[in-house]
């Protein structure tokens, strides 16, 4: 596994690619993770919010389908994320208001500034 000054670098270097500014994600903010993200499903999502207190922003989950269910997401701090999903890992430096998309093979990564107003529902 890479060193987290490895991942680091990693993630300006993606933000530097995307014109985007690079906001770290510190080991102690948490993420709303959906616990299929450990089952081996695809693609990969992820979207950032404003942080807010000790979050992240960050809401992971797997698969083509996304549900509005209360308990889809669980809290995991920033730290753990290695263990539950490290191909993410590379993107956590981007800022709010950006998403990715990925899958063996596939990359996508794109701004979204309806994820600035956190009243709008996530898609």
């Amino acid at each position: 596994m890479a060193s987290e000054l490895q991942i680091i670098d990693l993630q300006k270097a993606l933000c530097k690619e995307q014109k985007a500014d690079f906001l770290e994600t510190l080991n102690y903010q948490k993420f709303g993770i959906a616990k299929n993200v450990t089952d081996g499903i695809q693609p990969i999502n992820g979207l950032r919010h404003p942080p807010k207190g000790d979050t992240s922003g960050w809401h992971i989950w797997a698969g083509e389908t996304f549900s509005d269910a209360p308990d889809f997401f669980a809290p995991l701090h920033a730290e753990h994320l290695a263990d539950w999903c490290p191909s993410v890992l590379k993107y956590l430096g981007l800022p709010p208001g950006w998403r990715f998309l990925i899958a063996p093979g596939y990359e996508d990564v794109w701004y979204d500034p309806g994820l600035l107003d956190i009243n709008e529902p996530i898609s």
